[in-house]
């Protein structure tokens, strides 16, 4: 009976973390400005909860839990110089979506997950 509870105990570990969302990979950021959309081609790696990555020339450094990214990025603007940009939001399937602060700046913002095609997939050899 032990060793029935252990395997099913198991395999429920097992199934939950395949499904658990995770946002490492690179994705399309659209955000929202006063002088109109600014897009940004970030890459994160997500490792538990902690979030790492690059966003241009700047260190992605966060959180992702239960759903919620909440992350900080160095960054320097032309306009306004440096300061560090804050994105909140929420994942939903392939997209995020929530608000972003920099210095006395808000808006929103939406990015989507890239997939990016890898040789030989599409049933070609490249040849």
């Amino acid at each position: 009976m032990n060793r029935r509870r252990c395997l099913l105990a198991l395999t429920t570990v097992v199934l939950g973390a395949q499904g658990a969302p995770n946002v490492s990979g690179k994705w399309h950021f659209v955000l929202q400005t006063e002088d109109g959309e600014r897009i940004i081609e970030p890459t994160f790696q997500q490792n538990g909860d902690k979030i790492t990555g690059k966003w241009r020339d700047g260190d992605v450094k966060g959180t992702f839990s239960d759903g919620k990214l909440n992350v900080d990025v160095p960054v320097s603007s032309e306009e306004v110089g440096p300061g560090i940009l804050k994105l909140k939001g929420a994942l939903a399937g392939e997209s995020i979506s929530g608000d972003w602060t920099f210095l006395e700046y808000k808006g929103t913002f939406r990015a989507t997950r890239i997939h990016e095609e890898t040789p030989g997939a599409n049933g070609h050899s490249g040849n």
